[in-house]
């Protein structure tokens, strides 16, 4: 599996998203998706989007593939001081973390291009590596993963993560969400297993380019962030 990615992440580059018009293009790939799923309806604007695409601890990723926008992620780094964060509102427990100062990573709207599958390209893994590479550079105590039932044994094989809180509805979605989580701990173990979720050299485009999040988050001189 890892040389069929390594192939796919040669014709791949990983975007952090700013402007409008890169976002649209992504709400519009998301809306897509989550139709095809049936988890929403379709709206006449063909996007899906809600404030928390807005706030300030946000980071939107895109994957690209020859290209073409293919894949998008979009991140909340969540501390004490920046609690903005679509999963803690439906999972509240979370918040006895963040009162032990302790930072969160709430990875949502993982979307891929439908074609994707049909092609068989394993674009599933190299948008993972989105949330797994941004809990390196920031560092994070505790990665979420807000997902459907039926996708939670491949987190946990894949990520080592833990479930944590049953399904519960999650708001603007038809299906239900369970959350898992994985600790800092457990993070070594799934590199040794699966390298190419980590940073790889040698390959153009296969790193991200996370941004400081000034009151949020700060990188520290050895690379790894300190809460602010």
């Amino acid at each position: 599996m890892n040389e069929q990615v390594i192939e796919a992440l040669k014709r791949s580059r990983y975007r952090v998203l700013t402007g409008r018009e890169e976002l649209e293009e992504v709400f519009r790939l998301r809306h897509d998706c989550y139709c095809a799923e049936q988890s929403i309806s379709p709206n006449e604007q063909g996007i899906m989007t809600d404030p928390f695409d807005e706030t300030d601890n946000c980071v939107h990723v895109a994957v690209d593939m020859d290209g073409k926008l293919m894949a998008s992620v979009r991140l909340h780094l969540v501390s004490k001081l920046s609690p903005a964060s679509p999963t803690l509102e439906v999972f509240p427990e979370l918040q006895e973390y963040l009162d032990r100062g302790q930072t969160l990573l709430d990875p949502t709207r993982f979307v891929v291009d439908h074609s994707a599958r049909k092609e068989r390209l394993p674009l599933h893994f190299l948008t993972l590596r989105v949330p797994v590479m941004a809990t390196i550079f920031y560092d994070v105590d505790i990665a979420l993963a807000p997902v459907r039932p039926e996708h939670a044994a491949f987190y946990r094989r894949y990520l080592g993560h833990e479930a944590a809180i049953e399904p519960r509805k999650y708001p603007g979605l038809k299906k239900p969400i369970e959350l898992l989580i994985a600790k800092r701990e457990q993070r070594e173990e799934v590199l040794a297993r699966t390298p190419i979720f980590g940073p790889v050299d040698g390959i153009p485009g296969a790193n991200i380019d996370f941004p400081v999040l000034p009151g949020i988050a700060v990188a520290s001189s050895g690379g790894r962030p300190d809460a602010a």
